[in-house]
Order: structure tokens, then C-alpha cells, then sequence
């Protein structure tokens, strides 16, 4: 669900510097904690902003998401204690009894239903909820200008929601589609705001009433983002007084670390590069933590432009994918085929991976009467240093099949941009699959023409729709293999490698546990010592 980021105004130089020499200190007995992350931010306006997950964590630290996954992948209460279904269509969402708003105003149903409708407008345009899928929402996913209901969005009682679904939907997938990524807002202190005027209204930049931990003071979309405690917070005040996202080049959280400038890491916003593991590990005053693989560096291939899967499957043989791991990830991370890691309880262990095999590549090339001749073009994200060095790889050990191609390294809101176009070959690019409900992304990157790889598929639509209707593992995690094993088969995707990303947190800070999950569920009890 990566949509085309949103490029806010930036401010000085000047006040960059004051932010790092003000806001950014560490160590000694200042009650502040930086957080290092390599994504560039794409605003903190909830209607404005696509669903990175530092645009979702940037927001999540004001206004809290629904539900939101723990460490362990278990979906854990936010604002809402509890969301439930009987028939997988209607959705009741219980906002939490004690859930109040900074100003002491109880966070309702309302709020909810007035956040929903206002996303689900015309006018805001935002589609990253893909709100479609709701009764009273049309296929793209918008409402009437000025609508006063939705059909789909009922309010049962003041801490109750009701949401009615078009066609059967997982409870997870609910869980995971919608209530991890919708951001209520405070109906009471925005509805005065026309939907114009919701897009650009300066309060975002500063709200003075929220329901999280923290109060935004102060961002840049690329350098920082700069909160302080709220200390009415209903779920007890935070004991970090000052907190901040450091955006920083991945080159740098080494030197940040070292100098505990960065206090903390988190495994799915900050590509650590993979050469700069070993030294990170021999810090004394920070701790290291490795996620379970579930970073996807994944490949999308448009097929519109490859259309014979004969040299999308040369493609794949003819990588050395295991050595990257080795080599480039240092053995941290793992290779496997299609969308699902071994972190996912869905995962097929039986599927056999497309093993390295130059000379099964040169076959199929032949096959498909390629004669050298065109150059592919392939796109990478820049701030990933690691696949940086990796891509390069790639590109020698296609030239050895004959396979020519190019590489264009661009920034990560570049390669969003290009990605909804069809003027590109490959692209790769870091996608986290939640491994409890990978069905929106895959819904998403295999719906034919529009998507990442133009490619559609019977067999796997059925397949997914199959998802939705049942609750026992068993039969998802088939109805999932039946999926990866047809991706492997067409490849309008491939996993180059599936990454075990390195965290870290300084000695200093008590209560944080680096996770590609839940990092800030429980940021109101870290603690400085």
C-alpha cells in the first residue's frame, strides 16, 4: 500500500542547525531520545499523508491508531480496546472506555465516523485506506463532497462503531488494513475546518489537542520530526519528556549510535547497512536486537514490458541470491520465493526456491528468442546503501546470460513516483508484508493493469478471496502457497533476499525494545536513566 508521497515545504538551513543543536542533544541528564530513521517523512497531516511507516509513526505518536501488531504479532488495543465480527462483513470497533482527548474531551465514535468520512472525501483524496471496501463508499473509494453519512460507517453508541464491509473480509485484515493505519482526529476541534481546507490548515502542523503520548512541536520532511510529553495522556503521562525522529543517511547511524546521538533504531525505518553490523554490535553502550525476516527486499517487474514470464523466470535463475544474504547481509536474513517469509504463520516451508542456475536462465532466454538486444531499466531507492552495492551484483550476473541492464538510483519518494507509472522495467524496493495479513498488498500488487506489475490472475484472485472467508491457518496458509506458487511460476515479482534487519538502543534508555512491531506501543513508559 505504498502510495506517491507528498512533498510539504522545507525549512532553512538555519533552522535545521538549531533543531540538532537544540532539540537533538543527548546523553548527559537531558530527559530526550532520538530515534534514527533513513525514510524521508512525508508530512503529519493524517488526510495528506500515504501509509510509510514514518509517515504512520510520525502521525501514530499524536493520534493514535485503532488497533496496532506487538512483538509478537498480536493485535493489541490502541484507542480502541477491542474490534470484533461475527459474520466477517460487519466490524465493531469498541473505542476504549477510558480513551480521552488531551483537552479532556472523551475520544468517541464520533470522532471516528466524522475521521472516516472526511478521508473518504472528494475533495481530501486520499486513497490510501482504500475505503472502497465499505458500504456507502464508491469503487474509488470516495463518498459525495460534503457528505453528512456513510452508509458502511454507523455509530451505535457513543464508544461504539460499527463498519459493514461489501464482501467478506478477515478480522485480521480489517485489523491489519484499517485499524493499525486510521488516525482518528478530534471531530470537536477540526470540524470547523471546510474539506478545502482540511488539506492545508496550519493546525496539523502544531495540533493543540491529541490522543497520544506526544504533542508535534516542531518536522522537517527531511531531516526531523520533534515532539514533547503530553502529560494528560490517558494512558499515563510519558516519562521521556522530549522525543524526536532523526532522519539521517544510512551511512551515519553508525556515527549516531557511537556518539549517542541516536538513541534508538527501529527495524523496518532504518536501513542500517549490512557492513556496518559487526561494529554496531561491538558498541558498549548500546545493545543490538535482530528482527525475524519479514523486510521483503522485493523485486516488481512490469510485465506489460517483459510479458514473456519465460525471461521474467531467466531473471530469477540467474541471480546468486543466497550469496547476497552471505555477503551482503551478512548471513542476517534469508531466501525464499513470492511475497511470505518463514516469520509468516503462513508460510509454505515446502516450496522449493528457485534455486542459481545460469545455465537454466541462457535455456529460457533461447526459448524466448532474446537476443541481447534491449536494455532493461532498472530503478533502486538510493538511501538503501546496502542494495545499492547489491544491485550492482544483480546487473554482472544478468550480463553473464546476456541480460543488459541499467540502473537508476533515485530517492525513495522518486521511486514511489515512478512506481505508478509504467516507464520502468524492474524495480526494487524494502516492502514490509505484514506476515499476519499479507491479502491487501498482494490484492493490490497483482491487480493487473495500474498496479506495480500490471499482472493479474484467475487462480490467485480466487485464491486471495479464499483468504478472507475462514479463520483456520491451515487453510490460509494453503490457499496462500497456492499464490507464491503461481508468482513463482509467472514471476511479475521476486524476493532478491528477505532481510533480518538489525536494531539497536543505547544502554542509556530503559523500557524500548527495537521491533519491526509495536516499537511505540509502549513509548509513554521509556525512560531515560
Amino acid at each position: 500500500m505504498k502510495k506517491l508521497m507528498n512533498n510539504l515545504v522545507r525549512i532553512s538551513l538555519a533552522m535545521v542547525l538549531v533543531f540538532l543543536i537544540a532539540g537533538c542533544s543527548a546523553g548527559g541528564s537531558e530527559n530526550v531520545v532520538n530515534v534514527g530513521v533513513t525514510d524521508s517523512l512525508g508530512g503529519v497531516n493524517p488526510f495528506v499523508i500515504d501509509q510509510t511507516e514514518i509517515n504512520k509513526y510520525a502521525v501514530g505518536l499524536m493520534f493514535l491508531p485503532l488497533m496496532e501488531l506487538d512483538q509478537d504479532l498480536n493485535f493489541q488495543g490502541m484507542l480502541a480496546d477491542r474490534v470484533t465480527t461475527e459474520d466477517n462483513i460487519h466490524f465493531v470497533v469498541h473505542i476504549d472506555d477510558k480513551a480521552t482527548w488531551s483537552d479532556g474531551t472523551p475520544v468517541t465514535a464520533a470522532d471516528v465516523e466524522f475521521t472516516v468520512r472526511r478521508l473518504a472525501s472528494p475533495v481530501v483524496n486520499n486513497t490510501t485506506l482504500m475505503l472502497y471496501a465499505f458500504e456507502g463508499v464508491g469503487d474509488d473509494g470516495f463518498v459525495e463532497k460534503g457528505a453528512e453519512s456513510v452508509e458502511g460507517i454507523e455509530i451505535i453508541d457513543d464508544k461504539t462503531v460499527q463498519f459493514t464491509a461489501k464482501y467478506p473480509m478477515a478480522l485480521t485484515t480489517f485489523e491489519n488494513t484499517y485499524a493499525r493505519y486510521l488516525h482518528t482526529l478530534p471531530k470537536h476541534v477540526i470540524e470547523k475546518y471546510s474539506e478545502e481546507e482540511l488539506l492545508t490548515a496550519d493546525w496539523f502542523n502544531k495540533p493543540d489537542v491529541v490522543s497520544g503520548p506526544y504533542f508535534l512541536t516542531g518536522y522537517d520532511n527531511d531531516h526531523y520530526v520533534s515532539y514533547t510529553a503530553n502529560k494528560d495522556y490517558w494512558k499515563g503521562a510519558p516519562k521521556v519528556e522530549k522525543l524526536n525522529l532523526k532522519i539521517v543517511d544510512s551511512s551515519q547511524v553508525l556515527s549516531g549510535l557511537q556518539s549517542g546521538e541516536i538513541d534508538i533504531t527501529h527495524h523496518t525505518m532504518t536501513a542500517i547497512p549490512q557492513e556496518d553490523y559487526e561494529s554496531i554490535e561491538a558498541l558498549e553502550n548500546a545493545k543490538t536486537v535482530y528482527g525475524a525476516p519479514i523486510t521483503n527486499q522485493s523485486a516488481f517487474i512490469q510485465t506489460a514490458n517483459i510479458p514473456d514470464p519465460r525471461i521474467r523466470q531467466a531473471l530469477v535463475y540467474a541471480i546468486d541470491r543466497q550469496k547476497l544474504v552471505d555477503e551482503l547481509l551478512k548471513g542476517h536474513g534469508e531466501v525464499t520465493d513470492g511475497f511470505l517469509s518463514s516469520a509468516s504463520p503462513f508460510f509454505d516451508s515446502s516450496l522449493t526456491v528457485t534455486p542459481y542456475d545460469p545455465e537454466k536462465a541462457k535455456e529460457l532466454l533461447e526459448l524466448a528468442g532474446w537476443d541481447g538486444s534491449q536494455t532493461l531499466r532498472f530503478y533502486i531507492n538510493s538511501g538503501d546503501n546496502t542494495f545499492v552495492n547489491g544491485a550492482q551484483v544483480l546487473v554482472a550476473q544478468w550480463a553473464e546470460v546476456g541480460i543488459k541492464v541499467e540502473v537508476q538510483t533515485v530517492d525513495l519518494a522518486t521511486l514511489m513516483t515512478i512506481a505508478g507509472t509504467t516507464d520502468y522495467d524492474i524495480m526494487a524496493v524494502q516492502y514490509t508484508y505484514a506476515p499476519v495479513d499479507p491479502y491487501p498488498d498482494i490484492d493490490w500488487l497483482l491487480s493487473g493493469e495500474g498496479s506495480w506489475t500490471g499482472y493479474a490472475d484467475s487462480g490467485i484472485s480466487e485464491a486471495l478471496a479464499g483468504t478472507q472467508q475462514t479463520s483456520d491457518v491451515a487453510k490460509i496458509r494453503d490457499l496462500y502457497s497456492v499464490i507464491d506458487r503461481k508468482v513463482q511460476e509467472d514471476v511479475p515479482m521476486f524476493s532478491i533476499y528477505i532481510i533480518s534487519a538489525q536494531g539497536a538502543v543505547n544502554n542509556r534508555l530503559s523500557g524500548a525494545e527495537p521491533s519491526a512491531y509495536g516499537f511505540f506501543n509502549n513509548v509513554h513508559q521509556w525512560e531515560v536513566k
